[in-house]
């Protein structure tokens, strides 16, 4: 398969990439700067520099051609702000799904956070809540679209231990944490299974290996 990565130089996207390079896909990353190019080509990805606060849908469709499947993971990153948050994780987001939808990718998968399904608590720090309410609104755009075979996976506090490859996916699943390494091995197995098509699926860690996970949600 070849699988394109919007975001590529994320820390999930880069586990991603390293899993789909191993068992033998074609993998391209898309990245803001030439600089970040490097960590791409080690984990095993083409490197495609295009800026998608900037970029034309045209111009994004073109990378797109040709590939199996889409995986948004990108973000605006810490010490950005919520203009950012918007411009990004929202706005990105669904130029990312036009250009798939024009150049006929169906499968997509989004990775997005478990809270972005409700206004955030009061209280919440501003940024924070402006991240929240970009997902969420980034995943009500995917998921009204017809001409995507959509996958939304929302994954609980993010933490860098080495991945266990046991998990909770779920329709909910409660809060909890979840290693990079575990999300992007979930990441893997969504791309293998259409039966998560129409999805939106929270994670955090479990005891549940993270193919079987995934195959279990599917047949439910």
């Amino acid at each position: 398969m070849r699988i394109v990565i919007a975001g590529g130089h994320g820390q999930i996207a880069l586990r991603l990439e390293r899993l789909l390079h191993a068992r033998g896909d074609e993998v391209a990353g898309i990245v803001r700067r030439p600089e970040q190019a490097g960590d791409l080509l080690a984990a095993g990805a083409e490197p495609v520099v295009c800026d998608l606060e900037s970029a034309s849908v045209g111009d994004v469709a073109r990378h797109l051609e040709g590939a199996d499947a889409a995986v948004f993971a990108a973000g605006a990153g810490p010490g950005s702000g919520a203009e950012r948050k918007d411009s990004v994780d929202r706005g990105a987001a669904a130029l990312f799904a036009d250009a798939a939808e024009a150049a006929g990718v169906r499968r997509f998968l989004v990775v997005s956070s478990m809270g972005a399904d409700r206004e955030p608590p009061e209280g919440t720090d501003p940024v924070f809540a402006a991240y929240l309410r970009a997902k969420g609104a980034a995943d009500a755009d995917v998921r009204a679209r017809a001409g995507l075979d959509w996958t939304v996976l929302r994954p609980g506090r993010l933490i860098d231990d080495p991945g266990t490859g046991q998990v909770t996916l779920a329709d909910a699943t409660g809060r909890g944490a979840v290693s990079r390494d575990d999300v992007a091995a979930v990441l893997l197995a969504l791309l293998d299974e259409p039966g998560t098509i129409g999805r939106t699926l929270e994670l955090i860690g479990g005891d549940v290996p993270a193919v079987e996970a995934v195959r279990n949600v599917a047949a439910h």
